[in-house]
């Protein structure tokens, strides 16, 4: 039996919650748009051609934000084939994932669709095949109340009022070879900051997210965020990381432990950003836009259409059929979000339907949950207040990919507004249960809201449209009361959620 003793303080605060930790991603690519969130002719479609039943689905889940249209799509993409009459759209071949885009669902269909999902949009430009002129003529449609060409434009197109949006991501990966107009770090920081500064002068608050590196693993990673923040320091607000985790060689420990990644990306981008910052003398921070992540089967399912099928619209790409262990995964990597919510002000779960997503659909028929659909409900719902700073100490167990780790991974919430405190925890031993207690300092403990847990059995289990949910949180009925905090046992391979009723004690 492993063992851990948490300690958890509301005054030792780490930040907010910030909300948009909660976002998610829909993407030009695969069943995402066309027969995920946008299906006329499907039984629950309303007058838009919207499914209700995916809706719901998205409300249940609990997303903030959602980015939009890219991604690698946003790369070659002409967003004005997107709007105005729909027949008189022009089809245009999608470069990133061989693939024709009808432009039947465009800017406009996006952002009355965001309306009835109740989300705030992430918008990103083509600084691709594009750039600043662009940029700001997107801007000008979405944002301008009226009066010049583009914002009559869209008040034509049937939306009078401005749609105010206020995060920009300013393109998307460019440092990929795989990327439509990938670029050096130096040449991308010059065009991201010339199309901010051009950006600002229609809107000084807008909120501007520079390109990060794609991921922990690229050659550049590093150097490429120096060099772009050399250039464009003053003029974004947070800079992107993208992360995609899948057990390697079957080592299922590593594959829990994958937060442990997550936190050295984190802490590793944060410094090289301040280590700008000192450089100017700046007072500023840069933030954290995570505005890609998941568990991801890279090769597992196919990301370009099978050879023999010459542009087909919305061929089913990177379906992943999410397990049990993908669950515990996705459980995990919340945690090390928030553990960094001092610097992570933004996140976005790649993607949200069809794509290796956590809402899967049938064409034409029902809409479902994936695994990995619950902890992530879960966390959006009950995360809220202020993230503490939890100690831990206990048993650590040893990954190939990470060494020695805790065995249980946890962060909590406090909500003093309501006296909820969440404790979100993981056990990463495959093995093993865990013995934890959760010491409850500065605060008195009246009572369990409720204990749940995913994983611990079946880990390999993945749901279909008519069958069980194999990751539906079920109760633990161990929780218990113990002194100043909480005893609980943690089953091995598990995700749990502890939510505990608290008054605030003063010192």
């Amino acid at each position: 039996m492993n063992r851990a003793r948490l300690t958890l303080d509301p005054r030792r605060r780490v930040a907010p919650v910030p909300r948009r930790l909660f976002g998610s991603f829909v993407e030009h690519l695969g069943r995402c748009v066309y027969g995920g969130i946008y299906e006329p002719g499907h039984p629950t479609a309303d007058a838009d051609g919207f499914r209700a039943d995916v809706l719901a689905l998205v409300r249940e889940l609990g997303v903030t934000t959602v980015r939009y249209p890219g991604g690698n799509f946003v790369s070659s993409y002409r967003w004005e084939d997107g709007v105005g009459p729909v027949d008189q759209r022009p089809a245009r071949l999608d470069l990133a994932w061989h693939s024709l885009e009808t432009n039947a669902f465009g800017l406009d269909e996006f952002m009355r669709w965001l309306g009835k999902a109740d989300v705030e949009p992430i918008m990103a430009v083509n600084l691709g095949t594009r750039g600043t002129a662009e940029a700001v003529d997107l801007l000008e449609y979405a944002n301008h109340r009226g009066g010049s060409h583009l914002a009559d434009q869209r008040r034509d197109n049937g939306t009078p009022d401005p749609y105010g949006i206020r995060l920009w991501c300013l393109g998307n990966e460019m440092d990929g070879p795989w990327q439509v107009g990938a670029r050096t770090a130096t040449e991308y920081g010059r065009l991201a900051a010339q199309t901010a500064k051009a950006m600002r002068r229609f809107d000084p608050d807008l909120e501007l997210i520079a390109c990060g590196s794609s991921h922990y693993g690229m050659p550049t990673f590093g150097t490429w965020e120096r060099d772009v923040l050399t250039e464009a320091y003053d003029d974004v607000d947070l800079i992107s990381l993208h992360a995609y985790y899948q057990p390697v060689d079957d080592d299922l420990p590593s594959f829990l432990a994958s937060a442990e990644d997550m936190d050295r990306y984190i802490d590793s981008v944060t410094a090289i950003a301040d280590s700008v910052g000192a450089i100017r003398k700046s007072t500023k921070k840069i933030m954290i836009a995570f505005d890609e992540w998941n568990v991801w089967y890279q090769s597992a399912a196919p990301s370009k259409p099978p050879s023999g099928e010459d542009w087909p619209v919305a061929p089913p790409l990177l379906e992943d059929h999410y397990s049990v262990a993908d669950a515990v995964v996705v459980g995990g990597l919340l945690i090390s979000l928030l553990r960094h919510s001092d610097r992570v002000t933004a996140a976005c779960q790649a993607q949200l339907v069809n794509v290796i997503a956590p809402i899967m659909t049938e064409p034409g028929g029902s809409a479902w949950r994936q695994t990995i659909f619950h902890p992530f409900a879960r966390t959006a719902q009950h995360a809220r207040g202020a993230v503490l700073d939890v100690l831990r100490d206990g048993s650590t167990t040893t990954t190939d990919r990470y060494g020695e780790v805790d065995a249980v991974d946890a962060v909590s919430t406090w909500d003093e507004s309501t006296g909820e405190m969440t404790v979100f925890l993981v056990n990463r031993v495959t093995d093993t249960p865990a013995e934890v207690t959760v010491d409850v300092s500065g605060v008195q403990v009246t009572g369990i809201i409720e204990c749940v847990t995913v994983g611990g059995t079946d880990l390999d289990a993945r749901n279909t449209p008519d069958g069980p949910d194999h990751a539906a949180p079920r109760a633990n009925g161990t929780a218990q009361q113990a002194g100043a905090g909480v005893q609980l046992t943690l089953p091995p391979a598990s995700w749990s959620m502890l939510r505990l009723q608290a008054a605030e004690v003063t010192p």
